[in-house]
């Protein structure tokens, strides 16, 4: 072999050296620091419009029935998720988090107008110390006075009654949130 190729297989190994060098770094700051959380823009905290729901035509009568006053002469009805069925959480009806199980299960934080963060960071609202929770994990956030679940890119994923978290999410009252090993709800 000539000098000079000799020389550009060491100087390409020398490179390729380096380059595993800084992937290792890289990786072990994210691992000890943790990742940049991101900030939420308006257009991607809006959820996706939920497909309208079917109303057989007996709801539809005693709705056209329903004598019509002015507002706040009739209660409001509640708000209920398509898909489970059952009263999404609001600033009026949702009181606390209960973890039910976990690290710190019968743990209750209450709940305010802030937004939650939960994670292994010290400076998450609610910090979960268990080996499948990411530094940033997920997010409760308000939006139109709704609880929504929003998963920050975690490594194993946040999942709510079962269903894993792609999207901001509205939360039901008494529905299983799951954040790596630890389980909780929201509550009145």
């Amino acid at each position: 072999m000539s000098e000079l190729t000799l020389l550009v297989l060491r100087l390409s190994f020398l490179v390729l050296l380096w380059a595993f060098v800084f992937a290792i770094v890289y990786a072990l700051r994210s691992d000890l620091f943790g990742q940049r959380v991101r900030k939420v823009k308006e257009a991607d905290a809006v959820p996706a419009a939920a497909p309208p729901v079917p109303v057989s035509a007996s709801a539809a009568a005693a709705a056209a029935a329903a004598p019509t006053g002015p507002i706040g002469s009739m209660p409001a009805a509640p708000v209920l998720s398509p898909s489970l069925g059952r009263e999404i959480a609001s600033t009026g009806n949702a009181r606390a988090i209960v973890v039910t199980s976990g690290t710190k299960a019968g743990a209750e934080f209450p709940l305010g107008n802030d937004e939650i963060t939960i994670g292994r960071s010290s400076d998450s609202a609610i910090v979960i110390r268990d080996d499948y929770t990411s530094t940033h994990h997920a997010r409760l956030m308000l939006w139109n006075d709704q609880w929504m679940l929003q998963d920050l890119d975690s490594t194993n994923g946040t999942f709510l009654d079962g269903v894993r978290v792609t999207v901001p999410t509205p939360v039901p009252l008494g529905v299983t949130v799951k954040v790596g090993a630890t389980t909780f709800e929201l509550r009145r």
